[in-house]
């Protein structure tokens, strides 16, 4: 018989092999202020980080109104937002915000129950904060949630209609936001028509240099999101993303052999050499992944590309030493950005989203059959080889002419599939369009991050989006649930 002292109450849990004694009463008070500061925090960041931007957005630094408005807003519906998270669907059914989760401790009801969402977040009613093991004792559990199809499909339906309202404020602040603050009548003004015929200047700013980026982050975020998804349906791996069929190895060598051997200077031109590298490098591992057998199987879809890619990369890297200004043209595509592209960039590529967009959004029913395994998938009458082409097709399309307008853009195609199944849940039909929508508004978001975190100068969306998505690849290795497919 072993005697455990409990911290912080002074009582002791005798425990043998057929009963476990627990103290009674609510936790100790350091503890309970503990677990309510680290819930102060997580609060008090966003809102502590968008004080911070809007004071160096003030109008001695440069920084406008309509700056200030949308970094301050964007900080206080962060807050917000985690609060009602955390204190509302956290606590209030599972018993425990991140601090008390933390700390060990559970919020219940006098009825020993989980509190519910409203009366957690708007504290009303009575209760009590105690230690976890006291409330497993009386048999607290947990609220769980089963939505009926009905409600399941509501759910998305709204979470849609969210993305589109959150993609057009993102898109409506990207054309505000830059080196040269604006007014709102300035915005307006120069997204109408003009009524004259003449053209200001800021006009000219927002037509000619924030506008093209804008839709450029908006169609590349699209495509990039949805080939995140598509390629980590197709191998069944939680941590690929669409350069693991060696899409950027692909457009990075045909680039760098481009600017070598033909000259080529201008973004305009990158694009075609890019678009061609990253089909041929895909058709390559789609062929080697295809060898000896009907269709290619996630393993050899992934081996392949890791070998083509180490392959193109070797290439790469020898074309760029040998030559300086091959390196020097090469830094600026590489690092991944949507800044200095203009609209005839993104014009000639559209149609290659367009036919990987519909071709993605019309796999998306055969996808949900290859993850019940191949075996069942073929049993229920779907066609492994058609849907494995479609997929790749797709895959090639949308991240290859996503690289070669912007450069390779990490991060997207891993981070946002998974964001995206902890909304819809694992139908493809409702995660490939949830994708797509975060996609689009994390690429736009970092680019306005961008802009703003070096004025007067400015961050590549690559480099930010680095800065941003490490963090969650860290988290993703170590939670084994957001890396279950």
């Amino acid at each position: 018989m072993r005697l455990t002292d409990l911290a912080g109450d002074g009582v002791t849990a005798r425990a043998d092999h057929t009963r476990v004694q627990v103290p009674q009463g609510p936790a100790p008070a350091p503890v309970r202020v503990a677990a309510s500061v680290i819930d102060l925090c997580l609060v008090a960041v966003p809102l502590a980080l968008g004080a911070a931007v809007v004071h160096t957005l003030r109008d001695a630094n440069g920084g406008g109104v309509v700056d200030r408005v949308v970094f301050g807003g964007a900080a206080v519906a962060l807050a917000v937002a985690l609060l009602i998270g955390n204190t509302g669907f956290a606590q209030g059914r599972g018993g425990a915000s991140l601090g008390k989760r933390w700390c060990g401790l559970v919020a219940r009801g006098l009825d020993g129950q989980p509190l519910g969402v409203r009366r957690s977040v708007l504290h009303v009613g009575h209760r009590e904060v105690v230690l976890r093991v006291v409330a497993e004792a009386d048999g607290f559990r947990p609220v769980k949630v089963v939505r009926t199809p009905a409600e399941l499909r509501a759910r998305r339906v709204a979470s849609l209609l969210a993305l589109l309202v959150l993609l057009g404020v993102v898109l409506l602040a990207s054309l505000a936001i830059g080196s040269r603050p604006l007014t709102f009548g300035e915005i307006w003004h120069g997204v109408a028509p003009p009524y004259d015929g003449r053209l200001s200047d800021t006009d000219l700013i927002i037509r000619d240099l924030r506008l093209p980026r804008t839709l450029l982050s908006l169609v590349v975020g699209i495509a990039l999101g949805l080939a995140g998804g598509l390629i980590q349906g197709h191998t069944r791996n939680p941590l690929a993303d669409p350069g693991i069929l060696g899409v950027s190895a692909g457009a990075a060598c045909a680039v760098v052999a481009a600017i070598s051997f033909l000259g080529v200077t201008s973004a305009a031109a990158y694009v075609w050499f890019g678009l061609a590298g990253a089909l041929v490098a895909s058709v390559v591992v789609f062929g080697l992944a295809s060898v000896g057998s009907r269709a290619a199987s996630p393993i050899s879809l992934v081996l392949g590309g890791a070998a083509v890619a180490a392959l193109l990369s070797a290439v790469t890297s020898a074309l760029v030493l040998l030559d300086q200004d091959t390196l020097d043209a090469y830094r600026f595509w590489i690092i991944g950005s949507v800044a200095g592209r203009e609209l005839d960039v993104l014009v000639p590529l559209l149609p290659f989203f367009a036919v990987g967009i519909v071709l993605a959004l019309a796999g998306a029913p055969g996808l949900n059959l290859l993850g019940l395994g191949e075996e069942v998938a073929r049993s229920l009458g779907a066609s492994i080889v058609v849907s494995r082409v479609m997929g790749v097709a797709a895959i090639t399309l949308l991240a290859g002419a996503a690289t070669a307008a912007c450069g390779p853009i990490a991060f997207i195609g891993l981070a946002v599939p998974h964001i995206a199944r902890a909304v819809t849940g694992p139908d493809y039909r409702w995660l490939l369009p949830c994708s797509a929508l975060l996609g689009a508004v994390l690429l736009a978001t970092c680019d306005i991050l961008g802009r703003v975190v070096a004025r007067p100068a400015e961050l590549q969306v690559g480099i930010v989006l680095a800065l941003v998505g490490s963090p969650f690849f860290i988290a993703l290795v170590r939670r084994r649930k957001l890396v279950g497919l």
